[in-house]
């Protein structure tokens, strides 16, 4: 396929941008950095620079492609004004995906996040109906990324309404790699952090970029939502047990497919999409949370 990757020169977008080649894929890579004539060594496919925020740029960067792959955004609603976070997410995703459906693109992959629960930056701090979290659990945004994201699904639903489109939210837990593991999970791996607003949950970035690829590559109709998350919590703490210590019965415990588990359940993302988490901290990090010797 022809494939779009919008922050293709992100964490997320780079590691996505190498799994779809590696897939066998002609990728487009999209960023607001401006290219250089030897991008595609460093990055492999073609780059464009393009603003998405801007109707016409979005248009000219989905004509001619089979899928969109929508990564790009503001991460987190603390690093900007809030109607930045909320104007370039939420503006990025309708224009593309108004794009895509006025040229017949039949494949939309829109990358959400975990934290479209609400809980992670609210104003009005409260836990989770239950856990693990599932997509069935209710939605309750607050701040400008939440509700960008929230808003982001919902133009999915729309479009699957008035047109062929076959879309996918991605909902990652916090992404990781090689260069930041132990800057972000070292501590939580050494001691469990009852703070934390998804319970120790983490994805591994090149778990996520299979996840992607598997998604784009899906035939499943209408509009899914799968959360992706590894198996495990960040230093493979007894969860029930930190649960009740920090929580009591506060939260509901649904069942855990492993002692050690996510906070976040994955099976929807296992059964329909076919996708198997490959990587944990493990790989990078020894039992005290310090990085393993390349």
């Amino acid at each position: 396929m022809k494939v779009l990757v919008t922050g293709s020169r992100g964490k997320v977008g780079r590691a996505a941008v190498q799994a779809f080649v590696d897939a066998g894929h002609d990728v487009l890579g999209v960023d607001l950095v401006r290219p250089v004539f030897d991008a595609g060594v460093v990055v492999p496919g073609r780059y464009q620079q393009a603003d998405l925020t801007d109707a016409g740029s979005a248009y000219a960067v989905v004509a001619g492609v089979d899928a969109v792959v929508h990564v790009a955004a503001i991460p987190q609603p603390t690093g900007n004004p809030p109607h930045v976070v909320f104007q370039t997410n939420l503006m990025s995703t309708f224009n593309l995906i108004e794009a895509a459906v006025r040229f017949g693109v039949k494949r939309f992959v829109n990358v959400s996040s975990e934290s479209i629960v609400g809980n992670f930056f609210p104003e009005r701090p409260f836990l989770p109906d239950y856990l693990p979290v599932d997509e069935k659990h209710p939605l309750h945004p607050q701040d400008p990324y939440a509700l960008s994201k929230s808003f982001g699904e919902q133009l999915m639903d729309a479009a699957v309404r008035r047109s062929d489109i076959r879309a996918i939210s991605i909902r990652p837990s916090t992404v990781h790699n090689e260069d930041n593991y132990e800057s972000n999970l070292g501590a939580m791996v050494r001691t469990p952090d009852p703070s934390s607003a998804n319970f120790g949950s983490y994805i591994d970035v090149y778990d996520l970029a299979d996840a992607l690829v598997l998604a784009a590559e899906s035939d499943l109709p209408g509009h899914e939502v799968f959360y992706i998350a590894s198996p495990d919590n960040a230093g493979g703490h007894d969860f029930a047990a930190l649960l009740h210590e920090n929580y009591g019965d506060a939260i509901e415990l649904r069942p855990l497919s492993r002692v050690d588990a996510s906070g976040i359940d994955t099976s929807k993302a296992r059964g329909m999409l076919g996708w198997t988490p490959k990587r944990s901290w493990r790989d990078y990090l020894d039992a005290d949370g310090r990085r393993l010797p390349a």
